[in-house]
């Protein structure tokens, strides 16, 4: 299992932004998959973006366009970089890694939007 720690959350007003960093005990090279997930209370954890082994990137309609996702390999590192941030947007943010098939999470990382 991979250890995973998020930062960069935090409060910000409507239309702001926020950069997220993931990182991680082990290459993120040898990952199949990483992962941005969020989650508010009463409602199922939503996939924000992805990018895979290859360096393919996957960003949901309801963020594309606000939303990217990036590595840094050598520092084993993957970041959400959040612009035009809405109220909607809040929520506790997790970094989601699969390694050997096996998925592992960070401690998540609060953002709040003001209106």
């Amino acid at each position: 299992q991979v250890h995973l720690v998020e930062s960069g959350g935090g409060l910000v007003q409507t239309g702001g932004s926020l950069s997220l960093s993931c990182s991680a005990s082990t290459s993120i090279l040898s990952m199949k998959n990483m992962a941005w997930y969020r989650q508010v209370p009463g409602k199922e954890r939503e996939l924000v973006a992805l990018i895979t082994q290859e360096g393919l990137k996957m960003i949901p309609d309801s963020v594309k366009g606000r939303f990217t996702i990036s590595r840094d390999n050598a520092k084993n590192t993957v970041y959400l970089q959040m612009n035009n941030l809405k109220p909607e947007d809040t929520a506790v943010y997790y970094c989601n890694a699969i390694l050997n098939g096996v998925p592992s999470w960070g401690q998540g990382t609060q953002v709040t939007v003001s209106s």
